[in-house]
This record gives C-alpha cells, sequence and structure tokens, in this order.
C-alpha cells in the first residue's frame, strides 16, 4: 500500500526542521517567506494533505458538513428531488474542497442520534438540515450542540397530522408563515401556498372544482403547509367545501397509486389530482389508464416538481418547475457563510412556475 507523506518527509525533501513545516503549513510564523515557500512546495509535489481528524482535535475546522436524511429508503431511488438538491450543495461545497457527508436513517431519533455522535467525535463543522416537522426537536438539539445549521425549508407550528390516507381535516398547525426558524437557525424556503394557489388557479380557470392532492408524508411541515394552503384557496376560489381533499402517502410510486384507484373508485371521483412529486403523479396516470380513464379528458393531473419523467411521459404532465439544484447552492452558501460568522437568517428561494402541459385540460361538461 501507498504511504501517506508526513511532516518528517517534507522536512527531510526541504532540508528543514519538523517544527518549520508545522509552521509553514498551519500558516503561523517562525520562518521566512522564502522557507514557507519552499515547503508548500514540496508539500505539493510530494501529495501531502492535512488529517482532518487531528485538525478537528486541535480546534480547527474538519473540513465537513453533513447532511441525515430520516426517509424510508425504497423511496430514494426513485426521487428526483433530493439527487438534484444534493448536487447543488455538492457544486458549492467542492467549490471550498469541503466534503459532504451523507447517511440514511429510519426515523427522527436516529438522525437526531447521528447528530450527537458527530457533534462528540467532531466529525463535521455543521449540517444541512431537511424536511422540517410540523413538532420538530432538531433545531433545539443543534442549538444546544451548537452545531451550526442551515434548515431546507421552515419548522412548522406544533399540530396533530391526519394519519396515512386519510382524506379528511388534518390538525389545525396555524397561519400560514408561522413557527419560522429557530433563533439560531439558518433556513432557506420555498414559497409553498404561492406554488398551491398557480395549481388550483390554473385548475379552477380550466373549470375543474372537485380536485384531489396525492400529498407526502404526514408531519413534514412542507406537507400539512401544502393541505392548509389547497383549503384556504379553494375557499378563496368559491370552491365548496368537501370538493377539495388530500390524502398522505410515503411518496412511493406504489402509494401513490393505490391513492389514485381509491380517489377514482368514488362514486363522484375528483377531475384533477395534484401530486406532491413527479414519480406519484408518472404511477396516477398508468392507473388511470389501466381503469380507463382517458388523461386529461376525464382527469387531469399535475406534478409538484418537474423532471425529466414529467416531459417524457405521455401525455406530457403538467408541473411546477423550480431550480432544485439552485436551491441545494442557496442552502449549502447559507451554511458556509454562518460558518464564516454571519448571523443566522431565513431566505426564500424563487418561487416555483406553474408549466402547463397536455395533461391537464377542462373536464368534460358531463362528469
Amino acid at each position: 500500500m501507498a504511504r501517506r507523506p508526513t511532516i518528517k518527509d517534507i522536512a527531510r525533501q526541504a532540508g528543514v526542521s519538523e517544527s518549520a513545516v508545522s509552521f509553514a503549513l498551519n500558516n503561523r510564523p517562525g520562518v521566512s517567506q522564502d522557507t514557507r515557500a519552499r515547503i508548500r512546495q514540496v508539500a505539493e509535489e510530494l501529495g501531502w494533505q492535512a488529517n482532518s481528524a487531528a485538525r478537528a482535535l486541535s480546534g480547527e475546522q474538519s473540513g465537513a458538513v453533513g447532511l441525515v436524511l430520516a426517509r424510508p429508503a425504497h423511496t430514494l431511488g426513485v426521487e428526483s428531488f433530493f439527487l438534484q438538491l444534493v448536487s447543488g450543495i455538492q457544486e458549492v461545497l467542492a467549490a471550498g474542497r469541503i466534503a459532504l457527508l451523507f447517511q440514511v436513517v429510519e426515523d427522527i431519533d436516529a438522525e437526531c442520534a447521528v447528530y450527537r455522535r458527530w457533534w462528540a467525535e467532531r466529525r463535521v463543522d455543521g449540517v444541512v438540515v431537511v424536511d422540517p416537522r410540523t413538532d420538530d426537536p432538531r433545531p433545539a438539539l443543534l442549538a444546544q450542540l451548537a452545531l451550526p445549521a442551515v434548515m431546507v425549508g421552515e419548522p412548522g407550528p406544533p399540530g396533530e397530522p391526519g394519519p396515512v390516507g386519510d382524506t379528511g381535516p388534518v390538525g389545525d398547525t396555524g397561519p400560514e408563515g408561522a413557527g419560522g426558524p429557530h433563533p439560531g437557525l439558518s433556513a432557506v424556503r420555498a414559497d409553498d401556498a404561492g406554488a398551491m394557489a398557480q395549481v388550483l388557479g390554473h385548475l379552477h380557470q380550466l373549470g375543474h372544482r372537485r380536485i384531489a392532492h396525492v400529498a407526502g408524508l404526514p408531519g413534514l411541515a412542507h406537507t400539512e403547509r401544502r393541505i392548509r394552503s389547497l383549503r384556504a384557496e379553494a375557499e378563496r376560489l368559491g370552491i365548496g367545501p368537501g370538493q377539495v381533499r388530500s390524502v398522505t402517502t410515503d411518496y412511493s410510486d406504489a402509494e401513490g397509486a393505490e391513492a389514485t384507484r381509491r380517489l377514482l373508485a368514488e362514486d363522484r371521483p375528483p377531475t384533477a389530482i395534484v401530486y406532491d412529486n413527479d414519480v406519484m403523479a408518472v404511477a396516477g396516470v398508468a392507473v388511470a389508464s389501466e381503469l380507463g380513464i382517458p388523461v386529461p379528458g376525464r382527469l387531469s393531473v399535475v406534478a409538484w416538481d418537474d423532471s425529466a419523467l414529467c416531459r417524457v411521459t405521455h401525455p406530457r404532465l403538467t408541473a411546477l418547475v423550480r431550480d432544485t439544484a439552485g436551491f441545494g447552492r442557496l442552502a449549502a452558501g447559507e451554511l458556509l457563510a454562518v460558518l464564516g460568522g454571519s448571523p443566522p437568517r431565513s431566505r426564500e428561494s424563487e418561487r416555483p412556475r406553474l408549466e402547463p402541459r397536455e395533461s391537464t385540460a377542462p373536464p368534460p361538461a358531463a362528469y
């Protein structure tokens, strides 16, 4: 096995003492500029890199940030959102030669345990936190650990989310925008209310009045926020009570398909369905086809996040278009700013825009 170069190797090659090498590589006084330059040149030629563990133990930064995802592992391989988000985060970190430490866990308790371990081991300098909950323990924990963090989205106020499969009301989670980021936590957020208003406005203009929403995981702040926004916008547009409903899922194609099958089997099925991701929307179109329900002839379909799937499916899916990689870049940039000493703050990403395609049309007059 190849042996990693050491300070002793650099000292021998440069003809100086090991203490002189340490001063030069750590940018401390004690050596002349010419000697410092010679030592750094030798270090580069030998391929020397600082030991991140030793740097962390000495109180310096580890050169890594963390991202923990507490989601069902089987849903990750088919959802493009996180791939694009991570690519944006990595783009910013790579430019600063900062590593991204990524881990998938089974639940929020396991995620908190990872943060405690990373903090104790000085493994990361900060973390990007995703999937804010309506009753989220992570901001308080991160503040207690004094672990710098940026949350992608905003923690929602406490509430009682409806169970998976519940098409009735969810618990009241308070007014839109309440329960903002923890005082010691930066956040980057998306305008879910504005995005839902675009979707419902488009469907309402086409003539739809029976509209279903196949949502994501219950308990996530953005799931509850989208459900509340759907109801509020429907009321504003004069759509009667009971004409709009939401059903929560795990974001997978299987649960998206099952929710679609139940909705379309009702006596008065929806004429339009809004799905919280692209995978469920494509699965919904497949179920409609299986049942002999033409899209958009009898059912209009909207996907929350645009992707290649939405553009190659027949018919092409109307979708909300947003720069998810840019969202990741914004989050990573905010974390680096916090690590550099900037105070916590909340920033909003560019609002998604609705891209109408062939999957939405007016409902049939007699349906």
